[in-house]
This record gives structure tokens, sequence and C-alpha cells, in this order.
């Protein structure tokens, strides 16, 4: 069938999916032994220009519908497939996935998981280039899927330095390259700071006017407020629920709780972050752990060539950032939210009051005495926005368990203790990276537990988290303070700011993405 001809941009008709073990990543996943499916049974048509939002628990089933929609289930994700799935007139499950390519965009929870080059503007031009474009055509349509966007100060860029919610906009930019007819987006907002998610709902309603379909798997729902057409709730792999988008909207907030679904309005929330905000250190309760002087973080790069000779002198070159902390403290039995937008520096920080950065400018004291870097990261845990670059181990339980002895019996009782406390008791032998990414952030917060150190530091430790988890890590977090500990959480997540922290620093300023940006550098020239 002619995918240009088809009504549907999507058409689902009862398709089940159980992944094979070696494929299985988390959540609800079956086997031989005849444990849940991943999909069981579900039929979804999503119309041209119309945004359909899944939503539910964490595991049940979303994301692989996502997969099926673009094709990476059965083709990439192996398994037991049956039922038929037509995306924009192909049969996703049968057709070469090249078929699939330029009609569907997709967007993934982590976008490190989607990147073809290490370059930002490379990665806008691998899609065009892959389809034969010619270097003229490249240029041109590099320039303006970056202007519609809003990510020409991102061009040229080394896409491991960018924030998360900076790689998040490439990511929603190269899924656009193509002009594709449905965009397939996971947790698209887990990184993104307020007026980035705010750019998504712009960009979301220019794609649904243009009679792009889109198809959003989210657990923080107030951002799809006026945009999304239809909620369909998702349970144990299959549609529970599907409702209009005014019906939806009428649910009473105890009605969403209920269904473990977050927040549809978040102005309460907002006003309690700027209150938190606007309070300071006022009180000065609990006793300091850690104080900063004068201090300025960042990063000091040279300047580099520019790579494969494209573009002009001084392109691709290596940036410097700065932002000024001043002082700053972190104090024993309380949890500090660290908010502002994408890019301004909180990951810098971070890293800098752990020991893994040094400063620019400058001290850093722990409990009265300035200290290095090596102190810093003895006192110090950090769970990274990434956590894959921190899970080391064989199972989940190894990864506990790090620098305790396997007969260390009271360990081994916390560490069950803490498995259950964070619903991971099931996944105790499996592999961390067989995980889901929700389920990976709570092993981290898992080994922070375990550590005994005095401060711990959380970087977006909430994203792509459900209602119940997101509420379970609140409640770790309180547990980590009453402890004695200073903890420090770098979010996004107004619901958990709001929700559970004592203090809210506010480390904002204008987005670095936007300056420095050098002139014409959305045209720049590339070589055949």
């Amino acid at each position: 069938m002619d995918g240009s001809r088809s009504v549907e941009a999507l058409d689902v008709r009862d398709v089940s999916f159980r992944y094979d073990l070696a494929d299985a990543d988390g959540g609800v996943r079956g086997g031989a032994d005849g444990t849940p499916a991943a999909l069981d049974g579900v039929s979804l048509r999503v119309a041209p220009g119309e945004c359909v939002v899944l939503c539910g628990a964490s595991g049940c089933g979303k994301t692989t519908l996502t997969r099926v929609a673009n094709g990476l289930v059965p083709s990439f994700f192996h398994g037991g497939f049956a039922g038929t799935c037509l995306t924009c007139g192909l049969d996703a499950a049968r057709v070469p996935i090249d078929r699939l390519t330029p009609l569907v965009g997709s967007v993934f929870q982590n976008p490190k998981t989607q990147y073809f080059n290490a370059d930002s503007t490379d990665e806008l031009a691998f899609p065009c280039e892959n389809m034969g474009m010619g270097t003229e055509a490249v240029n041109r349509r590099v320039a303006q899927v970056a202007a519609r966007f809003g990510v020409e100060g991102l061009l040229d860029r080394d896409l491991m330095r960018l924030s998360g919610g900076q790689r998040q906009r490439i990511a929603m930019a190269a899924a656009n390259m193509l002009d594709p007819r449905l965009v397939v987006l996971d947790e698209p907002t887990g990184n993104l700071d307020a007026a980035a998610i705010e750019d998504m709902r712009v960009l979301v309603r220019r794609m649904k006017d243009s009679g792009v379909a889109v198809l959003v798997a989210e657990h923080r729902l107030a951002w799809l407020n006026g945009i999304a057409d239809r909620y369909v709730v998702f349970d144990g792999g299959r549609i529970v629920r599907s409702y209009a988008v005014g019906d939806f909207l009428a649910l009473a907030p105890d009605e969403i709780a209920g269904m473990g679904l977050r927040a549809l309005d978040l102005e309460p929330c907002r006003r309690r972050v700027r209150a938190l905000a606007a309070a300071g250190d006022e009180d000065g309760s609990g006793a300091p752990l850690l104080r900063t002087r004068g201090l300025i973080v960042g990063h000091d790069r040279r300047r580099r060539r520019p790579r494969f000779g494209f573009g002009g002198a001084g392109r691709g070159a290596g940036r410097s950032f700065r932002r000024v902390v001043g002082d700053l403290t972190l104090r024993r039995g309380l949890i500090v939210g660290l908010m502002g937008r994408n890019g301004c520096g909180k990951t810098t920080l971070a890293r800098t009051l752990t020991g893994l950065a040094k400063p620019l400018e400058g001290s850093i004291e722990l409990e009265g005495r300035e200290v290095g870097p090596h102190a810093l990261t003895r006192a110090g845990f950090m769970v990274m926005q990434d956590v894959n670059y921190q899970l080391f181990s064989a199972s989940v339980r190894e990864e506990l368990m790090i620098g305790f002895g396997a007969d260390d019996s009271d360990a081994r009782s916390r560490c069950d203790a803490i498995l259950d406390a964070l619903d991971l008791t099931a996944f105790a032998d499996r592999h961390p990276m067989s995980l889901s990414g929700g389920q990976k952030q709570r092993v981290a917060i898992g080994a922070a537990l375990m550590c005994g150190k005095d401060l711990i530091v959380l970087d977006e430790p909430t994203s792509g988290l459900d209602r119940l988890h997101m509420e379970r890590v609140g409640g770790l977090l309180r547990r980590l303070a009453d402890g004695g500990r200073a903890v420090l959480v770098v979010t996004h997540d107004e619901e958990l700011a709001a929700g559970w922290c004592d203090r809210i620093v506010m480390l904002d300023g204008p987005d670095p993405s936007a300056r420095d940006a050098p002139a014409g550098v959305a045209a720049r020239r590339r070589t055949p």
C-alpha cells in the first residue's frame, strides 16, 4: 500500500508483543514462563493532525507501543509479535525499517540513544544525507528546521557537552528533518525546564496544524492541556480507558491520582516553588555541612579546528562557560531543590560540589574547613542525570552492595529494605542495564541510600517517573535528610520540588544556548 494515500497515520489492530529475554528492558515483560506480555491485544487509531497521549504507570506498555508504531518492534526489539500495525499505510512489522524512516520521526526518552553523530549540526543533517539529498538542499533544510525549532544557538556543538534539555531539543529537530507524517515522542519533557516545555507545546501545535500526527507517551501531563485530542490510559500492557480531551480534563484531581497519573494543573506547585525560592535560607535551620564562598563554576575550553573542513574560522570551537554561584549553604536535614533553565549550570554546580569538577574561582568549605575535590568526593554521592554512567555491577543487588562484604548481614538487610522501598525487589537479580530508564534511576538512588555519605546530590531523579515512583523518590529524599544528610536535588519537576523540598535555589539567567552563536551558523557550508 502507498503510505502517501493512507487515511490513518497509525492503525494498530489487536497487537500483542512479548519481549525476548535478551531484549527486555524492564517494565511489564514476558517470556516463555508465561509472565505478562508488554502489549496484550492493543488497538488504536491516530488520524492526521491528531495528538494522542499514552499515559499510565511505568512499565504499562506505553513505550512498547511507540516502538511498534515506528517499527523498532519487532525489527530491533525482538520477541513474539501478533496483530497488525499500519504506520502511514505500511505494515510496520514487515516492511524494511528504512521504508518508515521518512514517514515517522522519533524522539526517545534518552536522546543519547538516538544520536549518530557527535556534532549537533551533523546530527540534523544526517537524515537528509541518508536519503541522498544534495549538499545545498541539506544546508537549506538544516537552516529551516533549526530556525523552526529555535536551536540555531545549539548548532556546531558537541552533543555530549550540551545539557539534557538541550540534547532533547536537538533530538526533536532531528526527528522533523524529513517532514514526517507521524512523530512519536517518548517522555519528551523529562529533562526540560518550564520555558522549554512551553516551546515544546508550540512545536507540537505547529506539527498538528500542518497535518502531522503526534503520539506522545508521557507522565508529565499538564503541558499537553490544549493540544492533546485524546488520552489513552494503559495498565498491564492493555488499554483500560480512552478519553476525549474534554472528558479527561473534567476528571477530579483525586480521580487522576487514583489512576497513578501526574497532575493536570501545576499552578499550585508553581506557587509553592516561588514561595520556597523567595524565602531563601532565612531560618538557618539545620547544621551547615557545606558552604561556598564566591564560587564560580564552569569550564574554559580551547578552540578546536572545525571538523571535516566544515564552516569558517572558529566554528566548532570549544565553548567556555561560567556561572556565578556566590555563597550557598547546604544544611543537614534539609532537601534543597536546585532549579533553573536548561543549560544554566545546574549540573556543573552539582558536579563541582561533589568533586567531579573543579571550581573556576572561589572556595568550598566542608564543615567549616576549606577542601578540594578529593575531600568532596569522599563526602558526597551524586546520582547522575544519565545513570548509565554509574551502573557497574552484574545485578541490581550487587550494585547496592558495592563496598560491602557479601557476608555483611546488616548491609544485606538494609539492601533488601531499600529494594522493597524502591519497588525493585523483583529485579534484584537482573542486570541493571536491562532495566527501563526509570528503574535504573531508582537503582542509583538505592546506591545513594546505601552509601552512608553526608552529602547526597541527585540530578533529575524523577525524570521519566510516574506519580507513584515520583512520590516514593520524594519520600526517600525525606528519609535521607531526616537521617542527618544534606540533600541537593537538581530538578525541573515542579511536583517534586513543591511536595518535598525545604528550600529552592534558582540558578537562573539567560539560556547559554542562545548566546555566542557564530554568525550565519545555521547556513554553514558542507563539503560533499
